[in-house]
């Protein structure tokens, strides 16, 4: 490839401007910088284009650009040597320079920020008035397939159940064992300095039934399985395969909607119940390793001092956790609007979402299980 030249020569009427070599996009950053610092000093410019091998839309919009800011600094432009080609492609491509340079936008005064605050507080509270009335048709059609088990589709469910519940198991018993390690090996080290390592078990059965298992497994579940919902049905939406689905009398609630949800209600307290069992296994054994409390004790000071009330309230709270997470998802997936990127924006809003609900439930309930001395 030869390599663009720009070079200024004096002549009888004014200056002669001569660009040779192939002013083609892949060589422009070597005369680039020419072609932006040129400054005339003569009223009469000539733009010799003879020795130009190739020339494309890049090469065409420098070579219009300079021309342009000649003639806005009062010189005349004449064009040397072009060929029909190159004189069409310069010409279209100088109709489409700006006369003036964009403008940068003000500022944003005091007043544009209220008003972006007051239009997403609006935004918001149609969203939380749209979410509450996604959730009130979601349990219509969850009581009325409880009434009429036979409009449930099985295949769906059981499908959504494998996926939801089986295939998490492995990453639920994982995360499990590793907090009743940490409990367990961070609990020792404070236990230590009151010589009351023996109080570990208690710690990490009271923080794990009650508190630990089922809220790590919610917020896998959300990351993992409502994610999933999104994507799918919003990929759905976007291919408007809901649409036919209400052109063919189906609901989209009942057929997409309700196996996912009843799916969560069935398999979240499993996998929290298999949590709290990984993380029991871990706590013991790392309290066997560092603290030298045998298998048999902890499984001792385990029925002594914790009740059944631990474990049950943490089951308490998983029907209402895969709810949220079920409803938030599936929501979001029916917010989607005609694009790929809306998928992933909607997806990333749902996971954000059913963490955020999930944590502030969780509180609500720690709250009123104090209230209530449980």
């Amino acid at each position: 490839m030869t390599q663009p030249t720009i070079t200024s020569d004096p002549d009888s009427d004014g200056i002669r401007l001569r660009i040779a070599g192939e002013l083609v996009t892949q060589s422009l950053a070597s005369v680039e910088d020419d072609f932006a610092t040129y400054t005339p000093d003569s009223k009469n410019v000539v733009l010799d284009l003879t020795g130009i091998e190739s020339l494309d839309t890049g090469g065409a919009w420098l070579v219009a650009d300079l021309a342009h800011r000649v003639k806005n600094a009062g010189a005349d432009v004449q064009f040397l040597g072009l060929t029909p080609a190159q004189s069409a492609l310069i010409e279209t491509v100088s109709h489409n320079i700006p006369d003036k340079p964009g403008s940068v936008p003000d500022r944003r005064s005091f007043v544009d920020w209220v008003a972006s605050v007051g239009a997403k507080t609006v935004g918001a509270w149609k969203d939380t008035l749209s979410v509450l009335g996604f959730l009130g048709l979601t349990l219509h059609r969850l009581v009325r397939t409880i009434v009429m088990p036979w409009r449930l589709r099985r295949a769906a469910l059981v499908s959504q159940m494998e996926e939801t519940g089986f295939k998490a198991i492995p990453i639920v018993a994982l995360m499990g064992f590793l907090i009743g390690v940490v409990l367990a090996f961070q609990g020792a080290t404070q236990l230590k300095q009151f010589g009351a390592e023996i109080f570990v078990v208690e710690l990490i059965s009271i923080s794990v039934l009650r508190e630990l298992g089922i809220l790590l497994t919610a917020i896998i579940v959300a990351g993992r399985s409502g994610s999933a919902f999104t994507a799918s049905i919003g990929s759905m939406k976007v291919q408007e395969e809901i649409d036919a689905m209400r052109t063919l009398g189906l609901d989209p609630i009942e057929v997409l909607v309700i196996p996912r949800v009843v799916a969560l209600l069935i398999t979240l307290p499993i996998l929290g119940f298999i949590a709290d069992i990984a993380g029991l296994l871990g706590g013991g054994l790392m309290s066997w390793i560092d603290l030298g409390v045998s298998p048999g004790m902890f499984v001792t000071r385990l029925k002594e001092n914790t009740g059944i009330w631990q474990l049950a309230i943490g089951m308490i709270k998983a029907p209402f956790f895969a709810l949220v997470i079920g409803v938030i998802a599936c929501w979001q997936a029916m917010q989607v609007k005609g694009s790929a990127q809306s998928v992933g924006q909607r997806t990333t809003a749902s996971v954000v979402q059913s963490i955020f609900m999930v944590i502030m439930l969780d509180a609500l309930f720690s709250i009123f299980f104090s209230v209530m001395g449980v």
